[in-house]
Parts: structure tokens; C-alpha cells; sequence
């Protein structure tokens, strides 16, 4: 028996809570957490930065580390939104040892 023929029996048997939790699971393993934040080879050497812009994601948190505000980035920053902002911070805590690693290569540059 496949896994995919053992979940399809125990999906009428889940809640509604059970199958966002579900949801939620399958959305984290395919990689698509963070919607607003994308990272291509051929844009800003790769790292992750925030769609529509060239903004990359560790420039923001060594921003917020130095003690600028949320109002003086979106001011800085006009193509930014508060959504933005909340992604940036949400992909930040998941994936702080690469911002780590980011955040000390561009302080060595």
C-alpha cells in the first residue's frame, strides 16, 4: 500500500482543523513558505529578496538590527509594503543561520 492510498483512506476521518494543519505541512515541504520572498540565480547573486524589487532580505534585518523603524524602511524603501516587511521578518526566523552567513560575508565586503 502507497503512502499517498494510506492518506487518501485517513482524509475523511481528519477534522477541519487536522486538514489545514495538513495543508500547512504540504505548502512548508514544498518550499513555498514564504510567497512573498523569492530568490533567483541572476538576481541579487541568489539570495532571497523580496518580490517586484532587488531588495534582498539580510539588507532588511541588518537594517532592523541598526535600529531603523518598520515606518523609515517602508519611507526608504517606496515599493515596499508592510506585507513585505512581515514576510522578510517571518523568512528571517526560519532561516536565520543563512542570514547569519549573508549578514557576515557582506560585513567582510
Amino acid at each position: 500500500m502507497s503512502a499517498i492510498h494510506d492518506i487518501e483512506h485517513l482524509l475523511p476521518a481528519l477534522s477541519r482543523a487536522e486538514k489545514a494543519q495538513l495543508l500547512k505541512w504540504v505548502v512548508q515541504d514544498l518550499g513555498d513558505d514564504f510567497p512573498g520572498i523569492e530568490s533567483s540565480p541572476a538576481v541579487c547573486g541568489g539570495e532571497a529578496r523580496i518580490v517586484r524589487t532587488r531588495i534582498p532580505v539580510w539588507a532588511l534585518e541588518q537594517s532592523r538590527r541598526l535600529g531603523v523603524t518598520e515606518a523609515d524602511l517602508l519611507r526608504a524603501y517606496p515599493s515596499l509594503r508592510a506585507e513585505d516587511l512581515a514576510n522578510a521578518w517571518a523568512y528571517v526566523r526560519a532561516h536565520g543561520d543563512a542570514i547569519e552567513q549573508q549578514l557576515r560575508e557582506h560585513e567582510a565586503a
